[in-house]
């Protein structure tokens, strides 16, 4: 679904990206995990368009991205902290954004059922509780069917039950066939919702494969431990 090929990034003298390959596939979720500075919000915002490598190319759906931004409405992106227009309600933020993608774009609403903002909609967004907007947020990257879905910290700022209702999300839009790609602090929650790891560290994947493979070439029972064995790999 998407590949990074060779992909490097330099800010400065600082290289964020040295020599990137991954693959990111559909019908599957990946945890795209390292430590700060690592390189990943830069190669989040390849895929967004939002950077350009230095070197190597991105392909998306078997095309390589040039300068046609068009790719990026089979993009849905949940940021960690959502900037939204603080004077407009969630219906307004809603109907905004359908106008901008056009008319006769399929639109998926199950989560804003599931999460029953309907009431909530109506209100301005700077009113409404972190987790609220956090709810809104997920819904919106979801909203349009996407091909690729990127959630950064998702479940931050949810209660137990909106939690869960997310990650079920996920598992849907995974049997859907959308490639998925996943960042949070907690491994618990990769663990449960990951099929496949990117370990990120110093611009370079220093881990890219399975779940499963990571565990068996760490000899490790659980994610936690197993990237804590990656990283004393590659310190030494």
């Amino acid at each position: 679904m998407l590949a990074y090929e060779k992909v490097e990034k330099r800010f400065g003298r600082h290289e964020v990206l040295r020599g990137v390959n991954v693959e990111f596939r559909r019908g599957r979720v990946t945890a795209l995990i390292g430590p700060n500075g690592a390189g990943k919000t830069t190669l989040v915002k390849c895929a967004l368009g939002l950077v350009r490598p230095d070197a190597g190319r991105l392909v998306f759906d078997g095309e390589p991205i040039g300068d046609d931004p068009g790719y990026r409405r089979r993009i849905g992106y949940m940021p960690q902290i959502a900037r939204f227009p603080e004077n407009l309600s969630g219906a307004e933020l809603l109907a905004m954004i359908r106008e901008l993608r056009g008319p006769g774009v399929l639109t998926d609403e199950e989560l804003l059922r599931s999460f029953d903002l309907s009431s909530a909609l109506g209100k301005p967004l700077r009113t409404l509780s972190g987790g609220t907007r956090q709810k809104v947020n997920a819904s919106l990257a979801m909203l349009f069917r996407p091909d690729l879905l990127i959630l950064d910290e998702p479940t931050a700022g949810l209660d137990p039950l909106s939690s869960s209702i997310l990650k079920d999300k996920v598992r849907a839009e995974r049997e859907r066939g959308c490639a998925v790609i996943l960042t949070s602090h907690i491994m618990s929650e990769l663990e449960e919702l990951a099929d496949d790891v990117v370990y990120l560290c110093d611009g370079v994947a220093r881990f890219a494969g399975s779940m499963h493979d990571l565990k068996l070439h760490t000899r490790q029972f659980n994610l936690e431990r197993a990237i804590a064995h990656i990283m004393k790999e590659h310190a030494a």
